[in-house]
């Protein structure tokens, strides 16, 4: 049961990650204003945040590999962004949903030495 929960929770994690970009893209093309600014915001916040995440977060091939509570911070602000962009964009309930997911794979991930 054990390796199973250790092969599901990295997997969560992935797709929270995609999660993230997807729900970025979809804030910014629903936002309140002109077609080169949604344009904008829904390309350009998901690369932004693509790019962060691979300098300082990319499974332990980051250049600049981020531990302990600088990684704790980044990740509360990364998966944050995620949720706020969903609440933002008038899913509420899919933005909290979201967070928890998120707040429960961590803690999974603490469990079970993931980190």
């Amino acid at each position: 049961m054990l390796t199973v929960a250790k092969g599901v929770i990295p997997a969560v994690m992935f797709f929270l990650e995609l999660g993230v970009l997807i729900s970025l893209a979809y804030w910014g093309f629903t936002v309140q204003a002109n077609v080169l600014v949604k344009i904008l915001l829904g390309l350009g916040g998901p690369a932004v945040f693509a790019t962060l995440w691979g300098l300082f977060m990319a499974g332990g091939k980051a250049p600049h590999q981020l531990h302990g509570l600088a990684r704790a911070a980044f990740e509360v602000v990364w998966f944050g962004a995620g949720a706020a962009a969903l609440a933002a964009s008038g899913l509420v309930t899919a933005g909290v949903v979201f967070a928890v997911v998120y707040v429960v794979d961590g803690v999974l991930r603490l469990l079970t030495d993931q980190v």
